[in-house]
């Protein structure tokens, strides 16, 4: 997500953004917003102009040709095809380069592409861990029912989170219980997005509804640690791929899921498959819908299962956390966002912000 500004003097004389994957890069909708204004501006820009022919030309060659004075940018790239050669280009054509000199609106930035630069920097998608919750910390009743802990408002907050990120992941466990859909819904992004089930026994049934809205397009990506070519095929022609690896863990799959593309992952688990994402440490956020209810009970689970952290002093902890209540004339459940310890920090130092 990129935005650019072209100044002249005291006067903006263009604008432009990134609109969709794809679609001309925020730096050339600028010049054309700017037109003959454009020769001598300043550009302001969030990210290093690209240099390199992906699916558009690079951007460092129409600025250089736009007569552009001066670059001003929040931080590098970190995408190997671009890490700092754009900057090189623009500098080798005269151009006045600034990075990272623009204060509080330079880590803005970073978090405004966090996850973009995150799976470029760890070479793994990006990963938001995502859970409901009562009060008391309870993600069900004891008897298993968890529809609907959170308001409408937090169920609407929960499916814009799926359009954010590229894939939505979940386990079998909560397949079978809920059966839910991992569609997107609020036409919010282009493109249906990816679901992932990790399933290790391939116990999925083709009948599962979150197969009924696949007509929308996307990928169903199952993950396992057994074949079974009947399955396989029955799945097959519900446009499902089954993945075989020789163990269904975070790391394994994050792997194959970076290597198919995905940079982005939110995790909507039960507590087994968010507990193993924090032990991994393979979670770069967490956000939580907690609403006002208090369920209680010995037996009612928690959102992280697993075996937990023995010591407190290994325990994960969170950076930059934050809380914000939904709704207006009635806030409601209480959201709360919070990064992996060293997530951001690490981010800024390693663009340059």
């Amino acid at each position: 997500m990129v935005g650019a500004v072209l100044v002249q003097g005291d006067e903006i004389v263009g604008r432009g953004w990134h609109r969709q994957v794809g679609g001309p890069h925020a730096e050339v909708e600028a010049l054309r917003d700017a037109g003959e204004r454009a020769r001598g501006a300043t550009l302001y820009v969030t990210l290093e102009p690209c240099s390199h022919h992906g699916r558009t030309p690079p951007c460092a060659d129409a600025v250089i040709a736009a007569g552009i004075a001066k670059v001003v940018a929040c931080h590098r790239d970190p995408d190997p095809r671009v890490s700092g050669r754009g900057f090189e280009r623009l500098r080798a054509a005269g151009i006045d380069v600034q990075v990272g000199q623009v204060g509080p609106l330079a880590e803005e930035a970073v978090r405004l592409n966090w996850r973009f630069l995150t799976a470029a920097t760890l070479g793994r998608p990006a990963v938001t861990l995502k859970w409901a919750m009562s009060l008391d910390g309870r993600i069900a009743t004891a008897s298993g029912q968890s529809q609907w802990i959170s308001s409408p408002a937090g169920r609407r907050w929960a499916l814009a989170l799926r359009e954010e990120n590229d894939a939505v992941l979940t386990g079998i466990g909560t397949v079978l219980a809920d059966d839910p859909r991992l569609d997107r819904r609020l036409g919010l992004a282009a493109g249906p997005g990816v679901r992932v089930i990790l399933d290790r026994r391939l116990r999925i049934s083709p009948a599962a509804r979150l197969f009924t809205v696949s007509e929308s397009g996307g990928a169903t990506l199952i993950y396992a640690e057994r074949d079974d070519p009947e399955a396989r095929r029955a799945l097959a022609e519900k446009d499902a791929i089954v993945i075989v690896l020789p163990s269904v863990e975070p790391g394994a799959v994050l792997a194959d899921l970076f290597a198919r593309g995905v940079r982005s992952v939110l995790v909507e688990g039960g507590s087994a498959v968010h507990g193993s994402f924090l032990t991994s440490g393979c979670f770069d956020q967490v956000a939580v819908d907690c609403a006002p209810l208090l369920i209680g009970g010995q037996g009612a689970p928690g959102p992280l299962g697993g075996a937990g952290f023995q010591a407190l002093a290994d325990a994960a902890r969170l950076d930059d956390l934050k809380a914000r209540r939904l709704g207006r004339s009635k806030p409601d459940d209480l959201i709360l966002t919070g990064y992996r310890n060293g997530c951001l920090p690490d981010l800024f130092k390693s663009v340059g912000a």
